[in-house]
């Protein structure tokens, strides 16, 4: 097994939940318990811009603007934070629709996902809002990334399916089959293709751009793998909500497993930091940076 390790900084807040790169070299988290954005470069005191405490910021991304966006999903509108804490709100056409994902688009524009209303959303650099219906209903879509063929890919959380709009708001869904159960992280992969995580059924996916689906199961079916992300290395490295862990899979199958040093933990959301280590949003109140010692390719 190739040497990793992990090391945990506390932060103020309450609910640590995903977390970005941000425009200026520092890692900007949102704290879904307290209501607030926060900042982190290591060395430094991290910083918080309190929100409305009741918000529920859950996904953050940088924007094209340079400007980090983030989702209050309780709040039902869409936030955005310059890097000096100057905020604002966009706030969607349709009401209670509680968004969750968010992502820039190859169009420039920010996209994100409706879960209580089925819908997609996309914000344009002019600021209007356009919403896609996506076919039937209740099925969460969740989170939401650019694919590598001008699409953004999205899960559907309770519908147990993959789906893609296009920039012009075609909408296709695919449905996943068995193994897999409630998908919700996804990300793109460094091998053209689309990876998520199945929480409910403990299994990793990728799915191609032409449909075709493969399955990864993980050693521990209860781990309730969340968020993915590619790493610097070659691999996808993902949380295990359920299993206090941050795993990594090749694209050729190997899967290693990591034990986060604070029982309990709860991983949520990961990225690849701007030093070049993967960092775990931890929702008891931390982030986690894990240096791999896998070399990049292997």
């Amino acid at each position: 097994m190739n040497s990793t390790t992990i090391d945990q900084f506390a932060v103020p807040g309450s609910g640590p939940y995903a977390l970005t790169t941000g425009p200026d070299g520092a890692l900007w988290f949102t704290l879904t318990g307290s209501g607030g954005i926060g900042r982190l470069v290591p060395g430094e005191r991290p910083r918080v811009h309190q929100l409305d405490p009741e918000s529920g910021p859950t996904i953050i991304t940088c924007g094209p603007d340079d400007a980090l966006w983030f989702t209050e999903y309780r709040s039902h509108r869409i936030g955005r934070i310059t890097t000096d804490g100057a905020l604002s709100h966009v706030v969607p056409p349709t009401p209670e629709c509680g968004p969750f994902g968010i992502a820039t688009g190859p169009d420039g524009a920010l996209w994100f996902t409706e879960t209580a209303t089925d819908r997609i959303g996309r914000i344009g650099p002019d600021g209007d809002v356009d919403e896609f219906a996506l076919p039937g209903s209740g099925a969460f879509p969740s989170a939401l990334t650019a694919g590598p063929d001008d699409g953004m890919w999205f899960t559907l959380n309770q519908a147990n399916a993959v789906g893609r709009v296009g920039m012009d708001g075609s909408v296709a869904v695919r449905p996943l089959p068995p193994p897999f159960g409630a998908p919700v992280g996804i990300t793109a992969g460094p091998d053209g293709a689309l990876w998520f995580v199945a929480i409910a059924s403990g299994h990793i996916g990728r799915i191609t751009t032409g449909g075709e689906v493969t399955a990864f199961a993980l050693p521990d079916p209860a781990a309730r793998p969340h968020a993915i992300t590619a790493g610097g290395d070659g691999a996808l490295w993902f949380t295990e909500w359920g299993g206090n862990r941050i795993g990594s899979l090749t694209p050729d199958g190997r899967i290693e497993a990591h034990d986060l040093p604070v029982p309990a933990s709860e991983p949520h959301g990961i990225t690849l930091g701007p030093d070049g280590a993967l960092w775990a949003a931890l929702e008891t109140g931390a982030l986690a940076r894990i240096v791999s010692g896998r070399r990049p390719g292997r």
